[in-house]
């Protein structure tokens, strides 16, 4: 017969198994924080935030450099907010799309014209809500900003360019990364949902994942010390909490291609919540498996070599972040100002970095980063190269 003893002691051990999770492999780790620090070193950005976490194991997540250089140096912390750029259009936009999807208000083979009537002519009736979201529309890849087409203002301003520009290839024939996919799909999102985006998203996607530090237009809900700026403008200003991308900003800083400010905490819920089959930490149903399935495995047209997801990359010109080891079965995005989120339901992991590059000014390069990170973040979790 077991002692009573002995039964206490394997007792404990489970509960001491429980309570501490594996660890991630620390070597992998700390050859990412060099990585990191070494393009501090260089000038390729001031700062940033990175998360790395196996699901049901320990995250790893950590602060480098500095948050501003101008007008003087700023620590950065795990607490800084950062303009996430077109992490918008997978993070928010796409996940919105399938929610209303969900609702029955959205169908993603049907004609943009449903829901926008007066979008363009007979040139974008065959254009579909699939086709903007896996980016084969045929549409250019942005608004103009100068001459007659480019004098525009506003939201109303920015869907009457979008609508006006002729598609250059037929929907479906070619992949064509585009920011007016997206700019489309923001406009639908308010008409169908009835509210405009920025709240739509609060309320139907922010909130309910706790992502208390995410959303559009920080400086209605926070200091702008929090906030990490990004490029200096022409008259001298540095860019703090206002959108950095131009056209979202001529848009009032709120767009469906861009807008979103965040952290790694909040990013890593929402990463967790697409992980786990669309179901927040605390049990709640977010998203459907169908949604799930729509924005994590190809989607494309068929004929296609790039392939997205209805919102995400996952293998396309874009894919860096994959790095060598995760599976092509994983998917994610960047953002312009030095963001990536990369997930791989494979391994149940994830890893997110948000910096801004572009402060003080733009001309950086962090792509060889990215998939430096997704290499390491990958060993870190255990990820073994393929046969």
């Amino acid at each position: 017969m077991r002692s009573p003893l002995l039964s206490l002691a394997l007792v404990t051990s489970l509960l001491a198994g429980c309570a501490h999770p594996p660890a991630l492999a620390p070597e992998p780790l700390a050859q990412a924080d060099a990585a990191v620090e070494r393009l501090i070193a260089q000038r390729q950005l001031p700062g940033a935030a990175l998360w790395i976490e196996r699901v049901g194991q320990r995250s790893y997540h950590r602060a480098y450099g500095q948050r501003a250089v101008e007008p003087a140096p700023e620590p950065l912390d795990e607490a800084t907010v950062f303009d996430a750029a077109s992490l918008t259009k997978p993070v928010v936009t796409a996940t919105l799309v399938q929610l209303l999807r969900e609702r029955g208000q959205l169908d993603m083979e049907a004609s943009l014209q449903r829901y926008l009537p007066d979008c363009g002519g007979a040139d974008k009736a065959p254009i579909t809500l699939r086709h903007l979201l896996t980016h084969s529309s045929g549409l250019p890849s942005g608004l103009p900003r100068s001459g007659p087409a480019g004098n525009w203002t506003g939201q109303d301003g920015a869907e009457r360019t979008a609508c006006a520009l002729a598609p250059t290839a037929a929907p479906g024939a070619l992949f064509r990364y585009s920011d007016v996919n997206f700019i489309l799909l923001g406009r639908i999102i308010e008409r169908q949902s009835g509210m405009p985006l920025e709240r739509f998203a609060e309320q139907a996607l922010f909130k309910p994942l706790g992502m208390a530090d995410s959303g559009y237009l920080p400086l209605q809900r926070m200091d702008a010390a929090r906030i990490a700026p990004t490029e200096r403008q022409p008259d001298g200003r540095v860019l703090r909490g206002e959108v950095h991308d131009p056209t979202a900003r001529r848009m009032g800083g709120v767009a469906g291609h861009a807008g979103l400010f965040t952290t790694t905490a909040d990013l890593a819920r929402f990463a967790r919540m697409l992980l786990a089959g669309g179901v927040t930490e605390d049990g709640r149903r977010l998203l459907s498996p169908e949604s799930v399935a729509l924005l994590t495995t190809p989607q494309s047209p068929a004929g296609l070599a790039e392939k997205r997801s209805m919102g995400w990359d996952i293998a396309s010109p874009y894919a860096r972040p994959r790095g060598s080891l995760y599976p092509t079965t994983s998917f994610g995005h960047t953002g312009f100002t030095g963001c990536v989120l990369w997930l791989d339901p494979t391994s149940h992991s994830f890893y997110v970095l948000l910096s801004n590059r572009v402060h003080p000014t733009a001309g950086t390069n962090v792509l060889p980063l990215y998939g430096e990170l997704g290499t390491l973040a990958a060993k870190a979790v255990g990820v073994a190269p393929a046969p």
